[in-house]
């Protein structure tokens, strides 16, 4: 009894054991990555991603960077999104050669510890739509032109700075600085990235305390890592990386699918092609299958625009273009209304991204292939109906005038007539015999004004 005891304790405790060994070492290190220009496809995996760490038992999360920066909204979402994790945020610009710019430079100053290969950069945190030709002038210093003395008061070109540039500018520049207080890091170089678009390679950043770590390797970068002690939403936290299973989060076909329709030649294809397709569905009525693309094709393309920086005036010229050049097709103005339908698609494409983030345009090649096909087409068309206006007319009324009927009949004035192999109803001022020829000359309802040839 005592041995049988004995024995189920021991199995207890090896139980215990055994449960207690795989709850040391569930402990994970999800890695995201991030490569290219950051949109709204990048800020949903990284949404989704940090929502798959959160329901795991994860110690950290690895942000790989190497970005020339994105668009504002994206990033926003993404530095919210790291601002309230309870998980800790470890970015790592990687591989040498990589950059976070821009938009990455904000991130890398949201996160909680900010890490760098050898032979990388971040800087230039310029907002693009407002990079400056030439630096700011220093607050208070006005520019000088050569033989001239400093002042203190402002030239008429810097008065004249657009206001919007300027809130702009000072948004970025709190925004940055706001980051690098709550981490600790160098807010004044900070600033400079923004007005001057100041950029550090990864060993002068850590010198001057930008970053915190230069990591040759994820090897070498979780050496560092171990025992590192970070604040996580008010708390210290102590990073451990001894056992820990690191697993990747890929980007699902959602994301992928995102990716492809929020890329703005894409978008673009996707709305024109959707009104080219109603188009042809309203003036062909039940050929269905141009309606049923035209409309998925435009309801992608609208769902893209509502995630992408979009400018409805340029919107708006897009389709006043193409409601002109349809217009010219229907209602013939020699060119007037054509001419100035393409005039206002072209310059609707153009402007139709409000932003210069690097890859977010549409390419001129693409709005150059569109115009050119759109205005041929429209051209074709109206060289067809100029073309039928010149053709006999062929039907109705207008047709029956002046040609030859032969009467099937006597009469002196109503009877029956041969004309066009059909059997009408005639009337006319003088008898005419069976046989005989007569010309139409007007016609009321179904009945036929003649005059015999004889």
């Amino acid at each position: 009894m005592k041995l049988l005891t004995v024995l189920t304790l021991c199995c207890l405790l090896f139980s215990q054991a055994f449960a207690q060994a795989p709850a040391e070492q569930s402990k994970q290190a999800f890695v995201i990555e991030i490569n290219g220009v950051i949109g709204p496809a990048t800020a949903d995996y990284f949404e989704r991603s940090f929502e798959k760490a959160n329901r795991a038992d994860t110690a950290f999360i690895l942000l790989k960077m190497d970005t020339p920066g994105g668009l504002d909204l994206s990033m926003r979402s993404i530095i919210k999104t790291i601002l309230a994790s309870p998980i800790p945020v470890v970015s790592y610009v990687t591989p040498s050669g990589a950059r976070a710019a821009s938009a990455g430079t904000y991130i890398l100053y949201a996160s909680h510890v900010a890490a760098m290969s050898p032979a990388t950069n971040l800087g230039a945190a310029t907002p693009v739509q407002v990079m400056p030709s030439a630096p700011l002038p220093e607050k208070g210093k006005t520019p000088m032109k050569k033989g001239e003395e400093a002042t203190d008061s402002p030239p008429p070109e810097v008065k004249a700075e657009d206001a919007m540039t300027k809130k702009i500018i000072n948004d970025a520049v709190a925004y940055i600085t706001s980051l690098a207080e709550l981490r600790g890091r160098n807010a004044a170089w900070a600033e400079q990235a923004v007005r001057e678009a100041a950029s550090l390679p990864a060993e002068q950043a850590l010198k001057e305390n930008v970053i915190d770590i230069v990591a040759s390797s994820q090897v070498d970068l979780f050496k560092q890592l171990d025992g590192r002690k970070v604040r996580v939403l008010g708390e210290e936290r102590t990073l451990t990386t001894t056992g820990l299973i690191v697993t990747e989060i890929l980007p699902d076909w959602r994301n992928q699918l995102l990716e492809v329709i929020t890329n703005p030649n894409i978008a673009y294809i996707l709305m024109l092609v959707g009104i080219y397709g109603l188009i042809f569905e309203f003036s062909n009525p039940g050929a269905i299958l141009p309606g049923t693309v035209g409309s998925i094709c435009l309801l992608l393309a609208l769902f893209s625009f509502q995630v992408l920086p979009i400018n409805y005036a340029g919107l708006s010229l897009i389709i006043l273009g193409i409601g002109l050049m349809t217009a010219e097709a229907f209602q013939p103005s020699f060119g007037v209304l054509g001419f100035g339908g393409v005039i206002s698609f072209v310059s609707g494409s153009v402007i139709l991204i409000d932003t210069d983030v690097p890859g977010y345009g549409i390419d001129i090649g693409v709005i150059a292939g569109f115009t050119v096909a759109t205005t041929a087409f429209f051209i074709l068309a109206l060289g067809l109906v100029f073309k039928a206006r010149r053709h006999p007319i062929v039907s109705g009324e207008e047709q029956m005038l002046g040609i030859t009927c032969v009467a099937i009949e006597d009469f002196d004035q109503r009877g029956r007539v041969m004309a066009h192999s059909e059997v009408w109803n005639a009337t006319t001022s003088r008898p005419i015999k069976k046989g005989d020829t007569a010309q139409v000359q007007a016609i009321d309802g179904l009945i036929l004004n003649i005059t015999p040839n004889n």
